[in-house]
């Protein structure tokens, strides 16, 4: 697959939802997690990130304009021992409870599906990231073609990940209605050696009026020193 530029496969489309971006920096030294939200109601746009501990959450930006907050309130990460966890929404708590015992991120996602959100049937996209070795697994749930009674779950590997190399999933394909789910498997992006490029390049790549916020995290394969960025269009 050719590896494209972040600021290329980012802004190719204004409305890609929410993203889940895996690698390695440039120089080879760190592991790389970037995840975003994107909202066209009023309700999604009415949310930030906050940190919580080592994990992250969504919480309303005015509490009064929350309408319903079943599929926009979640934990996007959580921390588990040596491995991060990063989805679009509940199956975070679902992928770190079942490896708390001893069980795969496979085994927590065949118990998953996409979310009930008709007519779009959002894909439930999912990752993992082993902060001493770089290696990150993804995962797409999604509808077949929009058919709510045919589920499909695609699982992607990668043990050996390149220095400057991520890979990159999102919930839509562009804008539309219904929303056009998430196609093909996770596009290679590159990725620079300096977490506030980073943070500066997912940023200003997605689109003005969509985009909500951005989480950004390096992750030092030596020493498990982290560095963070949260990024909220509302302050």
């Amino acid at each position: 697959m050719v590896r494209k530029s972040l600021q290329e496969e980012l802004s190719a489309t204004a409305y890609p939802g929410r993203g889940i971006l895996l690698g390695r920096s440039a120089d080879g030294k760190k592991a790389v997690i970037g995840y975003f939200i994107m909202g066209r109601s009023e309700n999604s746009r009415n949310r930030i990130f906050e940190a919580d501990g080592k994990g992250l959450k969504t919480k309303a930006f005015d509490e009064s304009k929350m309408v319903d907050p079943s599929l926009i309130i979640y934990n996007p990460v959580l921390v588990l021992g040596d491995t991060q966890i990063v989805t679009n929404g509940d199956q975070t708590d679902t992928i770190y409870t079942f490896m708390q015992q001893g069980k795969t991120f496979e085994d927590a996602l065949r118990t998953r599906t996409f979310e009930p959100d008709a007519p779009n049937f959002t894909p439930r996209i999912s990752g993992i990231l082993d902060s001493k070795t770089g290696a990150y697994k993804l995962s797409v749930l999604k509808s077949d073609a929009g058919d709510e009674t045919s589920a499909q779950r695609f699982f992607y590997e990668y043990a050996q990940p390149k220095a400057g190399e991520g890979h990159f999933i999102h919930t839509y394909m562009g804008d539309g209605s219904p929303l056009p789910s998430f196609e093909g498997e996770p596009q290679a992006v590159c990725i620079p050696d300096d977490i506030d490029e980073f943070t500066r390049v997912v940023w200003e790549s997605l689109n003005e009026e969509n985009k909500v916020s951005l989480f950004t995290r390096f992750i030092d394969l030596e020493t498990g020193e982290e560095e963070s960025r949260i990024c909220n269009k509302n302050q």
